[in-house]
């Protein structure tokens, strides 16, 4: 397992993160797999206290408090559930920050979390108080490090270089290159960590129909996932996993979040993660395939 840093922290974690993960109706079995994936090198476990009413943070709490020092956790915070459970709303103040990381905590039965992530941002969010709440609660020893979770340059570039969060999590695929035009460089340059999910773009670039993503219209994601799999043909290994190294190997990444639901979804992404870049002539032709996208809103 090939190891990255967040910053110029002491924040280790594995190049594959293990993300978004949906309760099913057997508790063990989602156990199971999660004690697999930390017995295969995944350390990185990202959720949120969104997901499934925050029951997907109590599952990894109760996973991992026997052996908390060796994964790192990260969580979410900034939607909050409405009083009757009907939706959420955005809410970025301070109070709420705080409030919320202690139920998260609470919930992940543990005394500190690794990375706090505010879930999204908008460019009207009162940043000096974000960010004031984030430094008290590192302060306090409650977070380690903390993050935006955010696909917005313009929300991105008022963190960046003017905080001191350690990482931004964005969408990151052959199917939607938008970070590679407007902030990977910036990031990278700031030494700031990139946590990229979304690299299979739905499973488009992994075997499923093909359908309008992005922008882009059916005929072009079917035409992308066709250099995908003509790539992994040649080289001799599954399109997930070209689609996959092509976001690892790209420069300013530090990790890529999968969304890991089964057994057979992890043993795809353990294969990931023991793999060798890509050829840089393979990843040429499949840049070419690629149509590159911008982003039209949030410049």
């Amino acid at each position: 397992m090939h190891y990255a840093y967040l910053d110029t922290t002491d924040l280790q974690v594995s190049r594959l993160g293990f993300g978004g993960m949906s309760l099913g109706a057997d508790v063990a079995a989602d156990r199971r797999l999660l004690d697999a994936a930390r017995a295969g090198g995944i350390t990185l476990f990202d959720t949120a206290d969104l997901y499934e009413h925050g029951r997907n943070e109590e599952l990894l709490g109760a996973a991992f408090r026997h052996c908390r020092t060796q994964v790192v956790l990260a969580t979410k915070v900034g939607n909050q559930r409405r009083p009757d459970g009907q939706g959420w709303d955005w809410n970025p103040s301070g109070a709420y920050i705080r409030q919320a990381a202690e139920a998260s905590l609470r919930r992940l039965q543990t005394d500190y979390l690794d990375l706090y992530q505010l879930h999204g941002g908008t460019i009207d969010d009162p940043l000096d108080e974000v960010v004031e709440a984030f430094e008290r609660l590192r302060e306090q020893g409650k977070i380690r490090h903390y993050g935006i979770s955010s696909i917005r340059p313009n929300v991105i570039r008022r963190y960046v270089p003017e905080t001191g969060l350690s990482s931004i999590m964005l969408q990151l695929s052959l199917l939607d290159q938008r970070p590679l035009e407007a902030v990977l460089p910036q990031l990278d340059a700031h030494g700031v960590g990139v946590l990229a999910r979304g690299a299979l773009a739905q499973g488009l670039l992994a075997g499923k129909p093909a359908r309008e993503y992005l922008g882009h219209p059916a005929g072009t994601v079917q035409a992308v996932a066709a250099a995908v799999a003509a790539v992994a043909k040649r080289l001799q290994r599954p399109p997930a996993e070209v689609a996959g190294r092509f976001v690892l190997d790209t420069p300013g990444v530090t990790a890529a979040i999968l969304g890991i639901r089964n057994e057979a979804q992890l043993a795809e992404a353990l294969q990931l993660a023991r793999s060798a870049p890509l050829p840089p002539d393979a990843r040429q032709e499949l840049l070419q395939a690629a149509p590159a996208n911008t982003y039209q809103e949030h410049r």
